[in-house]
């Protein structure tokens, strides 16, 4: 049964033509709730129950679509980000010897696709069932300067066991270079006046990608042990966040890639965050190689959420899962180009209990 909470085409603000956008809501049995919006593909809120019982809204966001729009709020909140989540150095990439030059939207970096990114775009409703939706976004060659007719495909699934299964698939026809991630930013008390300093997490990884004043990964590999990056064993968040270290610096906080012991093995927990004040634990499974972990660092008190909250520093933690930084031009790391004739895939699964 399709569930459509509001589908309107009232888009005049929109950056690109009107589209019909709409707001689906997934739900289970047990009362998770999930609302989704083919207005970047973006999830727009989770309501999960605490502890007690409470259903609890554990990611940040808008209450209408029409505040996702970049004219109202740039920001990334919930999105299913592409052609290609995180940065890619001075916005170059080479493609069987041919330059490309992207936008540099981002300390002279290509930052998630470029300023009209996916996220800022509108996906096709290809599926909307009770629980699950599958979208569609077609990009044409030249699509924030990027290579080839890219067909991606995006699946919400809330299953009966209070996960949110993601998955992604990606054909072209020219090779060209995908790299897709959710956006969503947790805050697992379900108060975004809270920071989430201290929420455990863990993270199954010994090494992550240090990198520069800007951002971008320097191309070096380096261990977690002993340094502010170790959450090998879970620890609050904010206990090293604030440490005398450069990396920390570079990243004002955290805004780094780890590298997962957990490449291509969905089964294996990759990352973990539990909020001792709701007891609502979050785990994180993916066949990624990597973890971005942003902690809120640029949340300045400058845009205003849902109910009227302003978000303000680290009121919130993402947990984005998806190939390195910059890896289309570091060449030792894993590969992110697609050809004619192949299929990019990828799988998260955000899945929520109570401890």
């Amino acid at each position: 049964m399709k569930q459509t909470i509001i589908i309107a085409t009232a888009l005049a603000l929109a950056a690109c033509a009107p589209q019909e956008t709409g707001i689906y809501k997934l739900s289970n049995a047990n009362g998770m709730e999930v609302t989704v919006t083919n207005y970047g593909g973006r999830i727009m809120s989770v309501l999960v129950p605490d502890r007690e019982g409470v259903l609890q809204d554990v990611v940040l966001g808008f209450d209408k679509v029409e505040d996702y729009f970049p004219e109202n709020n740039q920001t990334d909140f919930g999105a299913a980000i592409g052609r290609y989540a995180n940065r890619i150095d001075q916005g170059r990439i080479t493609i069987d010897g041919k330059e490309y030059h992207l936008p540099q939207n981002n300390f002279g970096h290509c930052l998630h696709g470029g300023p009209t990114g996916w996220q800022y775009q509108y996906y096709k409703v290809v599926e909307a069932e009770a629980s699950h939706i599958k979208l569609l976004m077609e990009s044409p060659d030249g699509d924030n300067s990027f290579p080839g007719n890219v067909k991606a495909y995006v699946t919400y699934t809330l299953t009966p066991e209070n996960a949110i299964d993601i998955t992604y698939e990606a054909t072209t026809d020219a090779t060209t270079v995908i790299n897709m991630t959710n956006h969503s930013y947790f805050n697992l008390s379900g108060d975004p006046t809270r920071t989430v300093m201290d929420h455990l997490l863990f993270i199954r990884s010994t090494t992550f990608t240090p990198t520069d004043s800007t951002f971008m990964t320097t191309g070096e590999i380096a261990p977690v042990a002993g340094t502010p990056f170790d959450f090998s064993i879970p620890k609050p968040v904010g206990q090293d966040i604030d440490a005398d270290c450069e990396q920390i610096r570079n990243g004002k906080g955290y805004d780094h890639n780890w590298c997962l012991d957990t490449y291509r093995d969905v089964t294996r927990i990759s990352c973990e965050l539990y909020c001792p004040l709701t007891g609502i634990d979050l785990k994180v499974y993916t066949d990624e190689p990597g973890v971005q972990v942003y902690s809120g660092n640029f949340l300045d008190g400058t845009v205003t959420g849902k109910k009227g909250i302003v978000y303000n520093r680290r009121t919130a933690i993402c947990l984005e899962t998806q190939h390195y930084p910059d890896s289309p031009n570091k060449t030792q790391w894993p590969s992110v180009v697609l050809r004619p004739g192949e299929t990019y895939r990828s799988h998260c699964v955000y899945a929520f209990s109570v401890k």
